[in-house]
């Protein structure tokens, strides 16, 4: 399996890490970044290669250029192509050797082609026939802040080139399912064990439980997704509560972040970590500001939350209310959502229990191993149908 991802695979782990990791334990999967641009201008451009959970992960290193566009584009693919093409295409011809030592048949054996972003179409190297081409949209990226205008274009060419799209939430789906014969919905998913911990007397970091009680806590990307004048707001009336946000900046700067003495940042922490953030926190909080970019999100780390046992409060994103209505306070604006987090906090017994139920039931139906298991049957039943084998 080929993989071109716009997200850095060091970065927030989540659906890629996820899904790929799995998928790696049974066939060889190379993970293809988008550019980053590490030399100074007019140095000779090189690739990255590492290798983690059983993933080959490349990376094009570009030199800086004025009017360079960053990422997967028009500008970069050439590089890119050239850079990957050695290690992709001896990767095919071991897989070749591989089939002839075994006496398969070769005929349709190219590699699973996928996508998380449609900017990479035309990254892959001649002499590369897919088996199969896959398109994970697990974001809306066209309305993402600073989305190119030549996005929309590339999301309407990937239809027409991809065997298999995948939908990472139902209103991604209902966006997408009459614009391709084969759209499927997967919502992402937990490892409910992993997350689990935070309620089994896990000790949070002591720079967390420093910090007053009640503690709020969100952990994910500090983006244009999320309500800044609301955490503020929040925190403004509510003095004695204290708001932990963990995780990186991007797209925004920080002069774009709240500054209250009861509002602290706890920067991007590893996966492994999070359960111990998650441990510290009285209530898990979901303040996603209702924009372009958040219209079609479908959050994992709410599964996450749920796993912990936390109560959660969010904002009313379509997905957390559909899916996860019933397990999840939902509140539109600052008084309703400290109205919410006042009601959580002095929850009885019984609502606790129901909370708690209703968790379970949802942990139930979105386990990463079933979505990666559902994911591999669709795409071998796609291969055998071609095949007539």
């Amino acid at each position: 399996m080929i993989v071109f991802s716009h997200l850095r695979w060091s970065g927030v782990y989540q659906r890629p890490q996820h899904l790929l990791s799995r998928f790696a334990r049974d066939i060889p999967v190379t993970v293809v970044e988008e550019p980053m641009f590490l030399l100074e201008e007019g140095a000779a451009a090189d690739l990255q290669v590492t290798v983690e959970n059983g993933v080959t992960v490349l990376t094009p290193i570009l030199p800086i250029a004025p009017g360079l566009l960053s990422g997967f584009s028009e500008d970069t693919l050439p590089d890119t192509t050239r850079l990957i093409a050695p290690s992709l295409l001896a990767l095919a011809q071991e897989d070749a050797r591989r089939d002839r030592a075994n006496g398969t048949p070769l005929t349709g054996r190219g590699p699973i082609v996928w996508y998380y972003t449609p900017m990479a179409l035309g990254a892959l190297p001649d002499g590369i026939e897919p088996s199969l081409v896959v398109f994970d949209a697990m974001d809306d990226l066209a309305s993402f802040r600073r989305a190119p205008q030549v996005l929309r274009d590339q999301e309407a060419a990937i239809y027409e080139t991809a065997d298999l799209i995948f939908a990472g939430g139902p209103s991604l789906y209902e966006a997408r399912r009459d614009r391709h014969p084969s759209v499927h919905c997967f919502p992402s998913g937990v490892e409910a064990q992993h997350f689990a911990r935070a309620s089994d007397g896990l000790t949070p970091p002591p720079v967390l439980a420093a910090l007053p009680r009640p503690v709020l806590g969100f952990y994910g990307v500090l983006d244009e997704r999320i309500d800044f004048d609301l955490i503020a707001a929040v925190a403004d009336a509510r003095s004695e509560w204290s708001l932990a946000l963990v995780g990186p900046l991007a797209k925004i700067d920080e002069s774009d972040l709240p500054r209250r003495p009861n509002i602290a940042y706890f920067g991007q922490q590893r996966y492994a970590d999070l359960p111990r953030f998650l441990a510290g926190f009285d209530v898990a909080l979901l303040p996603f500001a209702l924009n372009e970019a958040t219209r079609s999100i479908s959050p994992t780390k709410t599964l996450e939350y749920l796993a912990a046992e936390k109560p959660v409060v969010s904002t009313p994103i379509a997905d957390v209310v559909s899916l996860y209505g019933d397990a999840v306070r939902v509140a539109a604006d600052p008084a309703a959502f400290v109205t919410a987090v006042d009601a959580v906090l002095a929850e009885s017994i019984a609502d606790r229990r129901r909370r708690h139920a209703a968790g379970r039931a949802h942990l139930l139906e979105h386990d990463w191993d079933a979505i990666a298991d559902g994911m591999a049957t669709l795409m071998v039943e796609t291969l055998a149908a071609r095949s007539g084998t």
